[in-house]
């Protein structure tokens, strides 16, 4: 992502997060703990309804669900859900191991957006460690169609993103954020974007007995083309920028930072995480690459210095 050291990272202390989760309206706490090197990011999850413990590794294959969220399941059938702002706010500050303990089902929504992650990460620092960091390197490009939408990975010198959306209502309409990633760019445009949704979508969702613990609190409500939220948006392309805070969040479930383009238009959860199969399921398409370390300095340009495989292609 840009600039960054090449050496892994952690979380300085932990930190605790209590909240709700959105469809399940029932009350979470999370505590994240730093990890050794290698660990990756791991769920440790109770779920307070059967009693049943899991431990979950934050990657692609072990995604069961992403029609309203990303939801990741254990080999005992526990499930964590809505993890894909924490794992924005992971990947987004380049955090690569961390343990995160839950009672309950989701990832707590707090405002909607991975805010309240990246203070929490803020508040105990982020720790570099010893060993250098690992990338997964785009070779060629991966595309996805799902009628007029898409969703493709490129080979890109960096870590990039160019995301459009297209709603029919007016107040959304056709919206799009490009930017290569770093720390700071995600910091600055994407950390605070907030979940959004149509009331009457809302409605039905609740009928269905999802969305129960969806507010004015948690996300940004839209009815007639207006915003029902009193202090309105926070960017007015807060929409697409929640879209690409998503991307961000499903493809870190490669379990390894990305170097590539990633462009996606009406795209979401589902379509993020089906190009993420598709790079998989071609090992011609990618490899795992070393991030060059200069420790005089402590910063490594990531993408030029990144061109010899540390290892040829696996699922590790």
């Amino acid at each position: 992502m840009g600039r960054s050291d090449g050496l892994q990272a952690t979380i300085g202390d932990q930190v605790t997060l209590s909240g709700v989760g959105v469809h399940s309206g029932a009350p979470v706490s999370m505590t994240m703990h730093p990890a050794d090197v290698d660990t990756g990011i791991l769920f440790q999850i109770t779920d307070p309804r059967s009693g049943k413990e899991a431990e979950i590794s934050a990657e692609w294959r072990a995604v069961t669900a992403t029609e309203l969220c990303t939801v990741l399941a254990g080999s005992n059938g526990v499930t964590i859900a809505t993890v894909e702002h924490l794992m924005a706010a992971l990947r987004g500050l380049m955090i690569d191991n961390v343990i995160i303990e839950i009672e309950g089902v989701e990832v707590p929504v707090m405002d909607g957006s991975s805010g309240a992650f990246v203070d929490a990460i803020d508040s105990v620092g982020r720790v570099v460690q010893s060993r250098p960091r690992r990338f997964i390197e785009v070779l060629k490009p991966v595309r996805v169609d799902k009628g007029d939408a898409y969703g493709e990975l490129r080979p890109y010198n960096g870590s990039r993103l160019e995301v459009t959306i297209d709603f029919p209502t007016p107040l959304i309409g056709r919206q799009s954020f490009e930017a290569d990633l770093s720390p700071t760019v995600f910091r600055r445009d994407l950390a605070r974007a907030r979940t959004f949704g149509l009331v009457r979508d809302v409605e039905k969702l609740w009928q269905l007995g999802y969305a129960l613990g969806s507010s004015l609190e948690n996300s940004v409500a839209i009815a007639d083309d207006r915003v029902l939220n009193p202090e309105g948006t926070r960017w007015s392309d807060e929409f697409v920028r929640h879209k690409a805070l998503d991307a961000v969040g499903d493809l870190a479930l490669s379990g390894l930072p990305i170097l590539g383009l990633y462009r996606s238009y009406k795209g979401g959860h589902r379509l993020n995480f089906t190009v993420l199969q598709a790079m998989f399921a071609d090992p011609t398409a990618w490899r795992i690459v070393e991030g060059p370390v200069r420790r005089s300095a402590g910063h490594a340009e990531v993408g030029a210095g990144l061109t010899v495989p540390a290892m040829g292609p696996d699922y590790s």
